[in-house]
Order: C-alpha cells, then sequence, then structure tokens
C-alpha cells in the first residue's frame, strides 16, 4: 500500500490501509482516515486530519504553513472531513493564531487542480472548486458551493449556501445564499435555478426565493427594509436562511 520511495514520519497516523504513491512526503502529526489514496509527489504537513476516503493527487500540497506575514510558527491545524478530492498541484494551508487557529474543511468537496485554500477559511459540503480557484485567508463557504475557474474570493468573505460563481469572477463582498454571481467585480445575476432544482427544493420553495430575491434587488428597497418584508411574507426555511445569510454579511452584499 506504501511506495518504498514515500517518506513517512513516524509520528504520522495512517489507517491500516491507506495507499501513498511514490516520493510523497508525509510529516509529523498528520493523521489520515481509512480508505484514502495519496498520490505520488505529494507533500503533507501537520497537524492536519484527514478524514476516511480521502483522495489526494500528484504534487498537492496539504497541511502547509500559511503565507501570512503575521505567522510566527505557532502550532495550527488544518482539519478536512471524507470523501475529499484534492487535484493535482493544490495547495491547502493551515490556520493562524491570530483568528480560529485551524482551517476547516467538511465532507465530500471536490478541489480541483492548483486550487487554493488561504488560512482559517470554513468549507462546509459537498462544494466544487474548479481549476485555480483562490481563496483568501478567513473566507467562509457554505454548503454546495459551486466556484468557476480562476474565481477569487477577498479574506473575511462570507459565500452562502447554494450560491455560485462564474469563471473569472472576483468577489470582494459577501454572498447571499441561492444566488448566482458573476464578473470583476461580481454582480448578482439572479437565482441559481438550475442548482436548486437539481438538489430538489420544491416549486414553494423556489416561488418563495424568487419573490424573496426581487425585494432585495429589483425593489429599490434597503437591506433592512428588504429583510422585514421578507420575514413578514414567507414562513419557509428557504426563504429565513436567504434572509439570515443577509443579515450576517460582514463586508456587505455583493448587488
Amino acid at each position: 500500500m506504501i511506495h518504498p520511495t514515500a517518506l513517512i514520519d513516524p509520528s504520522a497516523r495512517l489507517a491500516d490501509d491507506v495507499e501513498v504513491g511514490p516520493f510523497t512526503v508525509i510529516g509529523p502529526d498528520v493523521e489520515i482516515g481509512p480508505g484514502s489514496r495519496i498520490g505520488p509527489h505529494v507533500v503533507l504537513k501537520g497537524p492536519t486530519v484527514l478524514g476516511a476516503r480521502t483522495r489526494i493527487f500528484q504534487f498537492a500540497s496539504v497541511g502547509e504553513d500559511c503565507q501570512d506575514k503575521k505567522y510566527a510558527g505557532e502550532p495550527t491545524r488544518l482539519v478536512m472531513g471524507d470523501d475529499n478530492v484534492i487535484r493535482e498541484g493544490a495547495t491547502l494551508h493551515r490556520g493562524t493564531a491570530q483568528d480560529r487557529g485551524e482551517t476547516t474543511i467538511g465532507s465530500r468537496n471536490l478541489f480541483m487542480a492548483y486550487v487554493h485554500v488561504g488560512h482559517d477559511c470554513v468549507i462546509g459540503n459537498d462544494c466544487i472548486l474548479a481549476n485555480q480557484v483562490t481563496l483568501a485567508g478567513h473566507v467562509h463557504l457554505g454548503d454546495f458551493v459551486i466556484l468557476g475557474g480562476l474565481s477569487a474570493i477577498h479574506q473575511f468573505c462570507h459565500f452562502g449556501d447554494h450560491a455560485m460563481a462564474g469563471g473569472g469572477s472576483i468577489i470582494t463582498k459577501d454572498t447571499p445564499a441561492y444566488v448566482m454571481i458573476n464578473g470583476n467585480p461580481a454582480q448578482v445575476h439572479g437565482l441559481n435555478l438550475v442548482g436548486l432544482k437539481r438538489r430538489g427544493f420544491s416549486k414553494e420553495a423556489i416561488r418563495a426565493l424568487s419573490e424573496a430575491y426581487k425585494l432585495v434587488y429589483r425593489q429599490g428597497l434597503t437591506t433592512e427594509q428588504a429583510l422585514a418584508e421578507i420575514r413578514s411574507r414567507f414562513s419557509l426555511p428557504e426563504s429565513e436562511a436567504f434572509a439570515a445569510s443577509i443579515e450576517a454579511s460582514t463586508r456587505g452584499i455583493i448587488r
């Protein structure tokens, strides 16, 4: 299961069935769950925890020190859930003592080639980050997020559940749940209707989200007025989640 040219620190903890390819380096304080396959020429640095059935392709670097100039070697972590796929050349960094001390990634995410995940990011479940997507430090992604190739998200931005960014988007503000954005700077272009239908959202929920979207983006209301109107007119969990994602914005929402 482990190629003889791989270098694995004695303190690393690998499940019995983990596969490790040639010339891969696994440092101390790395834990890899069962059913995982680590390709050739991969570098894993700890403290890092990889869940079950993790798949990492060649030349990826996972758990390296962050690029924040304030980082002074403090013991920080990267923790990932199960069934994540990390493609060629991707870089995922650990946290910093100035924030959470941990980069946290959920399960069933796909990080395509040359994706970068900066320090202290929090990523949900079932996300797709296409080729060369870049997340600055402290970025939060919800569940079922899709980021098109070459997109970049500014530090401290939040990106809501089921939202989607087109390729090449430059995202400098928070993105509410359920919407589609694109451009430089990114602008909202409607709801992610195709994604909502594919994930089984009911017609009633999609209709309520469409009306809530219009209140925020088409009626000329202030954010506070739109939120009050949404909460007075709709009671579905989806509309409340949409309102909550706007209310929780830290950098203002993309318009």
